[in-house]
């Protein structure tokens, strides 16, 4: 297992540095020849830093609280994958205390990445990190205090779930006990800045018991999945792909209800080509139906808001005989699921809580 995990962890090391260097020297220089540009600290005017400056403190001071380090603060617990910054200071804070470092924590309601006012910009789109912001303004969260040095970094920890359902007599009641715990599980990887010191990445490494070969250094934001939301911001359909719409078979096209096209012969949905939308029509309209008086059907991810769960739990509330196998090892969908089983239970449908094993959808 070490050596299998070793090997994977060469992989993984050689895509992510892959990755930055995607990001850094093909995507965002095309990015700013189209006019969308990601604006570092040392290329603000004076107009944009007034703004940023504002922004700091409007929307970001009042929301995060430093955290000073010494004998009397011990480290603090670093959720999961999210993002923090290791900050190296001298000197003595408001209250005559010497700290030689502390951590900031970036609440997760703070956007990663902020658009610029179109006015502030000589580009379309001009946009600025989080973490640049902080970098710059770090100082004004330390009065009294000089700043040496501050680094984003992330923690990737553990997320399993530690459950055997064979000896558990109550599965559901485990796993929710087992939920709250799962942000703070033993930790696996630290990324970092790039520029990180050499001091701080031993007490990062040290604080979450990891080795070098656990630590990412990376050139920029340290939680790229962020990005994902700048292309909705960006009204540029010629650098996008086309969306694709998901085909309906002949047999669904012009009937209004499912079970007189399946009278007609079967039907194969073939996704994500086609369609799931017939799949959601047919319990909606199951759920109505008088001469339908039963739904089984195995339930795996649902998320937060499910169509699909809705039209099982009208079914329940009009009379219906529902039957749901709720899998409630469902990979961070465990949570979801056991809330919809709650409400199918409520309305008198009967659900079975099990791990499903080999699914066939």
């Amino acid at each position: 297992a070490r050596e299998v995990y070793r090997l994977v962890s060469e992989e993984t090391h050689a895509l992510v540095k892959e990755q930055y260097q995607l990001l850094n020297e093909e995507i965002l220089p095309q990015l700013a020849t189209e006019g969308i540009r990601f604006v570092k600290r040392s290329e603000w005017n004076d107009a944009q830093r007034e703004w940023i400056k504002g922004f700091f403190f409007r929307e970001v001071m009042p929301v995060i609280t430093p955290i000073g380090l010494d004998p009397s603060r011990p480290f603090p617990r670093v959720l999961n994958k999210s993002l923090n910054f290791a900050v190296e200071l001298e000197g003595r804070d408001a209250f005559g205390r010497s700290s030689g470092a502390a951590i900031v924590q970036a609440p997760r309601v703070l956007p990663r990445v902020i658009r610029l006012p179109r006015e502030l910009g000589d580009v379309e789109y001009a946009f600025v990190f989080l973490s640049s912001i902080l970098h710059e303004f770090v100082h004004e969260l330390f009065s009294g205090m000089k700043v040496l040095g501050c680094y984003q970094f992330r923690v990737t920890r553990n997320s399993d779930l530690f459950v055997d359902e064979e000896e558990v007599k109550n599965l559901r009641a485990k796993i929710q006990g087992e939920l709250p715990q799962r942000h703070f599980g033993d930790a696996v990887r630290l990324e970092i800045a790039n520029n990180c010191s050499e001091a701080m990445t031993q007490f990062l490494l040290g604080q979450f018991n990891l080795t070098e070969s656990d630590l990412y250094r990376v050139t920029g934001p340290v939680n790229l999945v962020r990005l994902m939301q700048v292309p909705d911001w960006v009204l540029r359909n010629d650098l996008k792909f086309v969306p694709f719409t998901p085909g309906t078979p002949k047999a669904l096209q012009k009937c209004h209800s499912v079970f007189d096209s399946i009278r007609g012969g079967d039907i194969l949905l073939h996704h994500p080509y086609q369609s799931f939308n017939p799949v959601i029509e047919l319990l909606d309209q199951a759920a109505t139906d008088p001469q339908v008086v039963a739904i089984r059907m195995t339930v795996y991810r649902t998320g937060t808001d499910s169509v699909l769960m809705q039209s099982l739990l009208r079914a329940a509330q009009n009379g219906k005989e529902v039957t749901v196998v709720v899998e409630l090892m469902a990979r961070f969908d465990e949570e979801a699921n056991i809330g919809w089983a709650t409400k199918l239970e409520e309305v008198g449908a009967h659900v079975v809580y099990g791990v499903v094993g080999y699914k066939t959808h």
